[in-house]
């Protein structure tokens, strides 16, 4: 008796455990996202949150924290979650409705063939995401005016807010990122990314952990060279043998000294000394290949 006693104690140790980690993974996740979503000023009281539901483990873990705080959150705000159906070949209809039925929350879907013209438009070979996300943010901006929402959410997380400062700096000449929360170019809209704070592991993890029903996208996930997973290589090697690394990165997006830069139009570099230079405007004038053009 006593042997199967310990036996069955030991066999609930492994399940024990892995509820444990679960848990922690939730919680971990929740932290995260409240934080971002206080620290942003992301979602007030009576907000109609438009929740981008691709089928891909990050938004699914975005709609799934989120529901999960609204249990609890100290003011009222709609989530409803909307797909954008591309057209892709093989997209599976059903599934992204079946789960939000499951799962309780109100599902809408757009339907606009943005697959066909990017195919048609973008020669093969050649990198399809930048028309592809202008197309898809476009119908999505469309359909939140629309239909009254005044937030939208989308599902990037801290690994893809690193990654597009690379890509900035690397190949745009900018410094710059996804930042937590914006405003659309036209001033109508409201963008949130709730996930700023979370690494993709977690998200990896989550949708493990609770079975999401991933869908794959056979556009940008199908092209290996892309700049964008060159860089995601570059974080991953930094990731094994330099611990400690991203997160650096990570808290210097969030700790920017302007004067320190070279940027005019963000620190008045000019007014140092009583704005004595303004006098030196002839200068650049007068000088050919001013501002480093021959070098």
């Amino acid at each position: 008796m006593l042997t199967f006693t310990a036996s069955s104690t030991e066999d609930r140790e492994p399940a024990n455990r892995t509820r444990l980690e679960a848990n922690k993974l939730v919680k971990r996740l929740r932290r995260q996202v409240g934080r971002a979503i206080e620290d942003y000023a992301m979602i007030a009281q009576g907000d109609r949150v438009m929740v981008c539901l691709s089928g891909g483990k990050d938004s699914y873990a975005m709609l799934e924290i989120l529901l999960r705080l609204r249990e609890s959150a100290p003011v009222s705000f709609e989530l409803v979650a909307v797909n954008l159906d591309q057209k892709q070949p093989g997209f599976p209809a059903e599934v992204l409705p079946d789960f939000c039925a499951k799962r309780g929350v109100e599902f809408r879907q757009i339907e606009q063939d943005t697959y066909s013209v990017v195919k048609r438009v973008i020669p093969e070979g050649r990198t399809l995401c930048s028309l592809c996300s202008r197309l898809r943010r476009g119908a999505l901006y469309t359909y939140a005016e629309e239909h009254g929402f005044n937030k939208i959410a989308l599902g990037h997380h801290a690994d893809d807010i690193v990654a597009t400062f690379f890509l900035n700096l690397f190949f745009g000449g900018k410094l710059k990122a996804m930042p937590p929360k914006l405003r659309s170019d036209d001033g109508r809209h409201i963008v949130i990314r709730p996930l700023t704070y979370v690494r993709e592991a977690d998200t990896t993890a989550l949708a493990e952990q609770c079975g999401f029903p991933i869908i794959p996208c056979t556009l940008c996930g199908s092209q290996e060279n892309l700049q964008r997973k060159v860089v995601r290589r570059m974080l991953d090697e930094w990731e094994r043998t330099q611990p400690g690394r991203f997160e650096n990165i990570f808290a210097a997006l969030r700790n920017v000294a302007p004067s320190q830069l070279a940027d005019t139009r963000l620190f008045d570099f000019a007014g140092l000394d009583g704005g004595a230079g303004a006098g030196l405007q002839w200068l650049m004038a007068a000088t050919p290949g001013a501002a480093g053009d021959d070098e």
